[in-house]
């Protein structure tokens, strides 16, 4: 079968052109704006990638045309595959039918953490012999890949709760019918599409109904929004888990014996050891999406404490606190927090880590929520674990200034072109010179690479001196 797939360089919508090759079908695709690590994780697949959406490039005829939830009607291929009447479908439709029935799936669904946990996860079972099958929003370091079919019934997914496709306005987690599903956390986001947090309670509702009674829910019982869900009605079995002081919480997974930066901590299950994880990640919420994998992987038959120590050998995400790079003493990370509650807990990971030494940190105000303006008084709150804050407002953005500002303080400064960030970052690393200086750069998207920019831009001042 030949797949033309519609915005192929989404992260969901890559893996599912990775999948679709693995089953033997050709594949080809379209789509604006391409960037790193998925354009060139589909090069390095042989996946043929096509710049933009001229109809043109749907010759010869698809057999199929998956169609990704960023287009929209008047897109001039969604125009011409509906006045041809070409079959098409969307990405998680195509996932449920192809590649997730008859499969034990193992679902991530929340806010934030959905990568992260889902990586580990995935790593866990793999680790332990059972080679499952997965589709990741991001490029886990231990597959190099975002997603495969896997040698066993086992699929972990990343639960995205952002709608399906212009024509199934439903999540798309409501697709995959999870035998095992992690509830990270629920806050208010994607407002172009959700208009209050009610609204995505009610489409974590449906999914909850779509997991059988034989299956195993594992909650973050420290989310009020997910208590409220669950209790509206559940008809599985629901492990809880939490990272507060075991004499602060009733949850069947806890932790104990927390080291300061959370790279070492114990794991308790139902008040009982298990094992104890050391890793390299950092942060409060990384330890919760920790125990929220060991519990899947527990239901999957993995041991627990051979689950902890698996996680000895996991190597990160790209983009998810990633060393892009270091230049005398300045280290410049890649994260892709864009939330402020997932903003404050990465900054709260890396200042545990590096202690007094100062961090710079750079926020794109990029996605759809953001640019709506729905975090702007909560935005510089999160970012307070920082030294100095830049925050890149590009044009279009309709967050009000003086709110972004309100009570900021020296410390936080707005630009509108990244070439003037690079420029503060510069001066900044001067005036610190002869100590350790951490840059954090935090983004949804590909920020104009100021990642790489930037750290030229060191490298050549630093020969200079």
């Amino acid at each position: 079968m030949r797949i033309h797939i519609l915005g192929i360089c989404g992260t969901f919508m890559g893996g599912l052109a990775l999948l679709a090759r693995a089953l033997g079908h050709e594949v080809s695709g379209s789509d604006a704006n391409v960037y790193p690590p998925m354009s060139t994780q589909l090069e390095e697949q042989g996946i043929h990638l096509q710049e933009g959406f001229d109809p043109a490039q749907m010759q010869p005829t698809p057999d199929c045309v998956v169609i990704g939830n960023a287009l929209s009607r008047g897109n001039p291929a969604v125009e011409y595959v509906l006045n041809s009447g070409l079959t098409y479908t969307s990405g998680p439709q195509w996932l449920a039918e192809h590649v997730l029935r008859d499969r034990w799936v193992l679902a991530v669904a929340g806010t934030h953490g959905k990568t992260t946990t889902a990586s580990l996860l995935a790593w866990i079972l793999e680790a332990n012999g059972l080679a499952p099958g997965f589709l990741i929003g991001g490029v886990p370091d231990n597959f190099s890949v975002s997603a495969r079919l896997g040698e066993t019934p086992f699929f972990v997914v990343e639960a995205d709760e952002y709608d399906t496709a212009f024509f199934d306005k439903r999540s798309k987690f409501i697709h995959y019918h999870p035998r095992t599903l992690i509830l990270n956390n629920l806050e208010f986001d994607h407002a172009d599409i959700f208009p209050d947090l009610e609204a995505i309670k009610l489409q974590f509702q449906y999914l909850l109904r779509t997991v059988p009674g034989e299956g195993l829910i594992i909650s973050n019982q420290a989310e009020p929004a997910l208590q409220e869900v669950l209790a509206r009605g559940c008809w599985t079995p629901v492990e809880h888990f939490s990272v507060q002081e075991p004499d602060q919480t009733q949850a069947d997974w806890q932790v104990a014996a927390k080291s300061e930066d959370d790279r070492c901590f114990d794991v308790r299950f139902q008040q009982q050891p298990q094992g104890r994880v050391r890793w390299p990640l950092m942060g409060r919420h990384n330890v919760a999406n920790a125990l929220a994998a060991i519990a899947a992987a527990r239901h999957a038959g993995v041991p627990a404490g051979l689950a902890a120590e698996s996680l000895s050998g996991f190597k990160g995400i790209k983009r998810r606190m990633e060393v892009r790079g270091q230049v005398g003493g300045v280290i410049v990370y890649d994260d892709f927090a864009h939330h402020p509650t997932a903003i404050a807990s990465t900054l709260q990971g890396l200042r545990a880590h590096v202690g007094d030494e100062p961090i710079i940190a750079i926020l794109e105000l990029r996605s759809n929520t953001m640019r709506m303006g729905v975090h702007q008084n909560t935005l510089v709150p999160a970012l307070q674990q920082a030294d100095e804050i830049l925050i890149c407002q590009p044009a279009g953005v309709n967050g009000n200034r003086a709110a972004i500002l309100n009570d900021a303080g020296d410390s936080v400064t707005l630009f509108s072109d990244t070439e003037d960030i690079i420029r503060a970052c510069l001066r900044l690393a001067h005036e610190q010179a002869g100590e350790t200086l951490h840059i954090l750069v935090m983004s949804n998207g590909a920020f104009e690479n100021i990642h790489s920019r930037l750290l030229a831009a060191l490298a050549d001042a630093e020969m200079k001196e």
